[in-house]
C-alpha cells in the first residue's frame, strides 16, 4: 500500500545533501512512501486525492478547498520510512519499502500524475539522497492516506 502524509503548509523548505535548497511558500508537503506491489493505479487514486483534498478554509473560514482552488504549492518527498515495521524489538525494518528500483519510477510517475491536475509547478526533494525537511505547519493539518484503506 502506497502511503502518504500530508501537510498543510506556511511554508517549506528543503535542502539536499546540504545544498540544494528548493522552498514553496505555502500549500501542501506531500511525503509519500512507496511498498512493494504499489501500482499505478494506486497512484492514480493518491494523486486524484490529494489534488481534490478539501482542507484550505474558503471565505467562511471552513475547509472547504483543495490546493488546486487556492494555487497553493506542492512539495513531494520521497519517504521509505512511512512503512517502518516496528512490530518486532527496538529497530525498524523497512522489509515493506519498495527497493529503489521499483520506487523511483512510481515516484517520478506520481510527481508527474500530481502535476497533470494541479496549476503550479510542483517542487521535489531529490529520491534517496539526504534531505533536510524545514515547514511550517498551518493549522496544525496533518492527514495519513493510504491506498490500501482509500479512507
Amino acid at each position: 500500500m502506497m502511503r502518504a502524509i500530508i501537510q498543510r503548509v506556511g511554508y517549506a523548505n528543503i535542502t539536499i545533501e546540504q545544498k540544494t535548497r528548493r522552498s514553496i511558500s505555502g500549500g501542501l508537503v506531500v511525503f509519500l512512501g512507496i511498498e512493494n506491489g504499489d501500482s499505478r493505479e494506486d497512484i492514480r487514486w493518491l494523486a486524484g486525492k490529494i489534488a481534490k483534498m478539501r482542507i484550505f478554509s474558503d471565505h467562511e473560514g471552513k475547509m472547504n478547498l483543495s490546493v488546486t482552488e487556492t494555487g497553493g504549492e506542492i512539495m513531494v518527498v520521497s519517504q521509505f520510512t512511512l512503512h517502518a515495521s516496528t512490530k518486532k524489538g527496538n529497530r525498524p525494518s523497512w522489509i515493506r519499502s519498495a527497493t529503489p528500483d521499483i520506487a523511483k519510477p512510481l515516484y517520478s510517475y506520481f510527481v508527474d500524475e500530481l502535476q497533470k491536475m494541479v496549476r503550479t509547478p510542483l517542487v521535489t526533494g531529490e529520491f534517496g539522497a539526504h534531505m533536510d525537511v524545514e515547514l511550517l505547519n498551518d493549522g496544525p493539518v496533518t492527514i495519513f492516506l493510504d491506498t490500501k484503506n482509500k479512507e
